[in-house]
């Protein structure tokens, strides 16, 4: 936690500085350590004045001891903080002497100051540097995390809350530094050295170094027993002061048993159980203390807890109970025109003013080539040398193999060449191909390569020949440079003598309704971006700035290159190696871009929610050096060592990918199944990773695992630890992670690994961990609804928080991103929950999911209006009004459309990017194909779109609108033929009359001859081709909207029905064979030639009427609205 809560915590004036000299430092909780109980006074941690300097020989003569003074505040209480004076007062032992390396010694030396209440640490070590720091915590016991002691030397800074930073003093050519231990129960110092400027850190022998400390009377405790309310007390103050973090019932127990501790120490120093009570209940020293989330003082806390608020959750927690019931949560009511928001958006690209490059000298060179050579030219290859280039183009002229080698190195260089008659061997060359003084080897040949004219108006290197043999393949060569020899990262050069081969693409097209500039970009830097993640987050981050100035279009523009990347539809790792911790801080840079983006460019936050939801969190390097780290401890820990779980290790060191926590779920699901194989390759596959892909890994991955019985404990609870890493880094959506990063959370260090801890996002509403709480207690629940209803409340809670701008906006981005995600799958788990509930239920079902939709959804007025129509709808059915489901169909059209507006509007972005970016990357043309539609699957929309046709046939029923819309109500009989679309048997001739039955009806279509009946679940327009068709071919034709019925139809494929069609209703019966002969000649006889007679309406002198006043002999309009 940063000092900066100190200001939420105390009184500015409690914080004004003080003037004396020896002062002991609040604590980093924000809370002095002794003001919860007394007031510190001057005298109390009084330090003895004379004090004994350590021999010269070691300090050097230089040696001074180092004071702070501040100025006096005579009103307020003192805080006390020890001085990182070099003083050794007692007679001190030396502890541990450390031999760092060649030249630098450790040495450490401790002793018990005569008031046997401090120890004294001297830190002395053989190296100089104005800016060496001590790393340093306290243990209490050897397994146990760091603790930072309250009392530290002045200047110390709290790292990240999980270590204490102190610079050390020069003395000579040797640094020194002093520490006051006061805590009893610190057993030893565990510290690393860290010489800041050099980024060089002294270990021991890649350990931490540990110093055992003397141990010294503790103060007795009397054999008293403290009253569980005032641990109770004492417990929720030291978790508010904490930043009510989200603990594990491990970290509860410790919790509780700490506030007892520092209870009963108070007891030891004299205090009764009253003065405690005293002290719970009362002003600290008449200065109000404001809690951290709220503006309600510490004395206003105590009363509440005391009157039992908040005692009752503190009791639960120290009993493991949840801190909420199975009971729903209260949701709160809101002005749903709050969450409106509407942006102005360009769907044309923005210009864009690009600097002009100059043609490069290699470039110009091989243009004049080209100009010759023209058409022959079958290759073009070019290699990159740093700033430098080679350019090898090969034409075939006449049938002759023509080879011309460019390069703007400057210094005089040798060619060292082959030709190959198998790719990449070599042979020498013919001589009748050698140019002028060339020097032939076993195998090869060398030619100076030639320097241009002068005359030029640029300076390249040549080298050029003509092979009439055409047995030959390619070419390889390396180059020879001032003794020097050049290689294309440490293999030869390699040139081919035919096409380069490509992949066979779509035609790029113009790039209209694209940012064609931006996506040109990515497709040129893509080759770089392969070769790692941390590549293809760095050149992401690099081109955000183009691609916002390029307005909206540049935005989808990123987010399709990085779906295609998450979709694995681009290469993840090529030929390089690279940290999970440099790949955590490519992520953390680009989300940190898109976080400044999102605050900056309202405009685009729903695209850059998208952005982000595939790219994942990042972190600091410490929690990407934990994926590293942490596998090497798992092996350790549970003899491990080899078979499938080295190669996974050395493929983590490597290169880290989403992959991986898939990978380590397969694992645990596999333990968990009794060590079923058939179970960790299930997992796997269906989460896309195949054996082809576990072996196309740069470290792949070749066996299966194979654990011992013994091993299943240690392995489940290690596997389940190292998922929560892997997901921090990786898995931007996923909820636990999301939550924990907000709420805040430890990761202990063990050995060599480092330590994590994630603060608490400060400014989230009163009562959010809880609510968050009850959302991961529910989240596996069957019955989902109190589920929905938690997670729309969370998002609605989180709201204000995502448009403040806020450092930490990226955790409170990537949590309500993943609510998001979590409407969704609990809207999928629950729809067997659906099958038998009424009207009711699944409405209320589709106002969360609008409500969720318009939470993610920018220019969401009209879901807005949606929404409060399902909420009308919703009250109408519950108070039974007449014409309730005839409004509610009217708002399940309205939705229907705002669905489809809003896919229209995402094609309309997206589609046109993904064809010309799939094209310029040889993207597989159906990934390109259903871009789109995926990214709306992906979302709310398509449950919303499900919820709505589970509710479109009651609606239609309980309004006595039928299953059925009749286009062209004409009788028939015929033989069921089911088709997935009409568009594919338009042009086909039945011998015999048929009923399609047909899932796709776009309304373009025509009518194969011997149709007599087309049903179908699409709602063509009644003015389509196909429509007008049908009516005027006297062909039946009609949308059912029961998918019970059409499964039924579906399931009759063969048979001979017979369709009875009315303005509302099919009635359909199966016929035997000899019936339709006779039907067939009675029908002509059938048609009705009665002649229609129109009888003119009398108007009635209302424009509008009710319906309870409509009669037949009434023309109307009925508006819905």
């Amino acid at each position: 936690m940063s000092n900066s809560i100190g200001h939420n915590l105390f009184h500015r004036s409690l914080l004004h500085p003080t003037g004396v000299d020896h002062r002991t430092k609040p604590n980093y909780s924000g809370i002095p350590a002794s003001t919860l109980f007394k007031s510190a006074s001057v005298n109390q941690a009084a330090v003895p004045t004379h004090r004994t300097l350590p021999s010269s020989s070691f300090y050097g003569r230089s040696l001074k001891a180092r004071r702070s003074k501040v100025s006096v505040g005579a009103s307020h209480p003192v805080a006390v903080t020890p001085q990182a004076v070099l003083a050794m007062e007692p007679p001190s032992e030396l502890a541990g002497k450390f031999k760092v390396d060649d030249n630098t010694e450790l040495q450490v030396f401790v002793s018990n100051a005569p008031t046997a209440s401090v120890t004294i640490v001297n830190i002395q070590i053989t190296y100089s540097s104005d800016s060496l720091i001590l790393h340093w915590g306290g243990i209490r016991d050897r397994t146990e995390k760091w603790v930072l002691p309250a009392r530290c030397p002045d200047g110390t800074k709290n790292y990240k809350n999980r270590a204490l930073r102190t610079l050390f003093s020069q003395a000579g050519s040797s640094s020194v530094l002093k520490l006051e231990i006061e805590d009893p129960n610190i057993q030893a110092i565990e510290f690393l050295i860290f010489d800041e400027a050099k980024n060089k850190w002294f270990k021991n022998s890649g350990q931490n170094f540990h110093v055992k400390l003397p141990t010294r009377e503790k103060s007795t405790v009397p054999n008293v027993s403290v009253p569980e309310d005032l641990v109770q007390v004492q417990a929720y103050l030291r978790w508010e002061r904490k930043g009510k973090q989200m603990y594990t019932p491990q970290q509860e127990k410790e919790e509780y048993e700490a506030a007892r501790a520092e209870l009963l120490e108070e007891v030891a120093k004299g205090s009764s159980i009253e003065d405690l009570r005293l002290k719970l209940n009362i002003k600290n020293d008449g200065t109000e203390i404001k809690e951290a989330s709220r503006d309600v003082s510490v004395d206003e806390t105590r009363k509440k807890i005391t009157k039992g608020e908040t005692h009752k959750k503190i009791s639960e927690q120290a009993n493991k109970k949840n801190n909420f019931s199975t009971e729903r949560i209260q949701r709160k009511k809101r002005d749903l025109t709050q969450i409106v928001t509407t942006y102005s958006v360009d769907c044309t690209e923005q210009a864009i003013p690009v600097e002009r490059k100059s043609a490069k000298p290699v470039e110009l060179y091989a243009k004049a080539v080209e100009e010759q050579d023209g058409d022959t030219i079958i290759n073009k290859k070019s290699f990159k040398l740093g700033d430098k280039e080679i350019l090898v183009v090969v034409s075939k002229p006449g049938g002759k193999v023509k080879v011309n080698l460019v390069t703007d190195l400057e210094e005089s260089t040798i060619i060292h060449w082959a030709l190959a008659k198998k790719p990449k061997e070599w042979s020498v060359p013919p001589t009748t191909v050698l140019p002028p003084d060339s020097v032939t080897q076993e195998e090869s040949a060398q030619t100076q390569l030639t320097k241009s004219s002068a005359e030029l108006p640029y300076q390249v290197q040549t080298f050029q020949i003509e092979i009439e043999d055409d047995s030959f393949v390619g070419m390889p060569f390396v180059l020879l440079s001032k003794g020097n020899w050049i290689k294309n990262k440490g293999s030869d050069f390699y040139v081919e003598f035919a096409s380069a081969p490509k992949q066979v693409q779509k035609d790029v097209g113009d790039g209209r309704g694209t940012a064609k500039t931006t996506l040109n970009r990515i497709a040129e830097l893509e080759e770089e971006a392969q070769k790692s993640f941390m590549h293809r987050f760095n050149i992401a981050s690099d081109l955000m700035d183009q691609a916002k100035e390029a307005g909206i279009l540049g935005v989808a523009a990123i987010f399709v290159w990085m779906r295609f990347m998450a979709t694995r539809q681009l290469i993840w790792n090529k030929n390089y190696n690279v940290k999970p911790r440099e790949i955590s801080q490519a992520q953390d840079r680009l989300t940190d871009l898109l976080q400044d983006i999102y605050t900056s460019y309202p405009q685009y936050r729903e695209f850059l929610r998208l952005i982000m939801s595939t790219v994942g969190r990042g972190g600091e390097g410490d929690v990407g050096q934990r994926i590293r780290d942490e596998i090497l401890v798992i092996q350790r820990n549970n003899d491990c060592k080899g078979g499938m779980m080295e190669e996974w290790h050395q493929k983590l060191h490597n290169n880290t990918s989403p992959d991986d926590v898939v990978i380590c779920q397969a694992l645990i699901d596999y333990i968990n199944c009794d060590f079923d194989l058939g179970v960790y390759w299930r997992t796997l596959n269906d989460n896309g990773i195949t054996k082809e892909r576990l072996l196309s890994y740069d470290r792949a991955i070749h066996s299966e695992p194979n654990f011992r019985r013994d091993q299943k404990d240690g392995l489940l609870r290690d596997l389940g630890s190292y998922m929560r890493t892997l997901k921090a880094v990786h898995s931007g959506a996923d909820l636990e992670s999301a939550v924990a990063n907000c709420m805040g959370y430890r990761a202990e260090g063990q050995g060599f690994m480092v330590g994590v801890q994630i603060n608490p996002v400060s400014g989230l509403p009163s009562g959010f961990p809880e609510l968050l709480q009850f959302v991961l207690q529910h989240v596996e629940d069957r019955n989902v609804e109190a589920l929905l209803e938690g997670l729309l409340e969370a998002r609605q809670e989180l709201r204000p928080s995502l448009v403040k701008a806020n450092s930490r906006l990226k955790d409170v981005l990537f949590l309500d991103i993943a609510l998001d995600s979590a409407v969704r799958t609990a809207i999928e788990r629950g729809y067997e929950e659906l099958n038998n509930a009424g009207p009711e239920k699944i409405m209320y079902f589709i106002t969360l999911v609008v409500e969720n939709l318009a939470l993610s959804s920018d220019n969401n007025e009209d879901l807005i209006y949606c929404l409060k129509g399902w909420n009308h709808a919703l009250n109408m059915c519950n108070s039974r009004s007449s014409n309730w489901a005839l409004y509610a169909k009217s708002i399940l059209d309205r939705t229907r459309l705002a669905l489809a507006g809003k896919a229209e509007w995402y094609q309309q972005i997206f589609q046109p990017s993904a064809e010309y970016l799939g094209s310029l990357l040889g993207v597989d043309q159906w990934a390109v194909n259903i871009f789109t539609e995926e990214v709306i699957r992906g979302g709310s929309a398509a449950a919303l779109s499900s919820l709505l046709n589970r509710l479109d046939p009651v609606l239609r029923k309980t309004a006595n609108l039928g299953s059925w819309q009749v286009i062209s109500p004409v009788e028939a009989v015929g033989y069921v033929v089911v088709v997935e679309e009409l568009l594919t048997v338009q042009n086909k001739t039945y011998d015999r009359p048929t009923i399609l039955v047909a899932k796709r009806v776009k309304g373009e279509e025509e009518i194969p001859d011997g149709t007599v009946a087309v049903l179908t679940p699409d709602m063509p327009d009644v003015l389509s081709h196909v429509s007008v068709r049908a009516r005027n071919g006297k062909v039946c034709f009609a949308t059912c909207f029961d998918p019970n019925i059409l499964d039924n139809l579906k399931a009759s494929e063969g048979k001979l029905l017979r369709l009875k069609p009315t303005s509302a209703d099919v009635v359909y019966s199966e016929i035997k064979e000899d019936e339709l002969e006779s039907y067939s000649s009675t029908s002509s006889t059938d048609v009705s030639t009665a002649s229609l007679k129109l009888v003119k309406k009398e108007f009635k002198g209302k424009y509008a009427i009710s319906s309870d006043d409509f009669t037949g002999q009434m023309v109307t309009f009925y508006l819905l609205y």
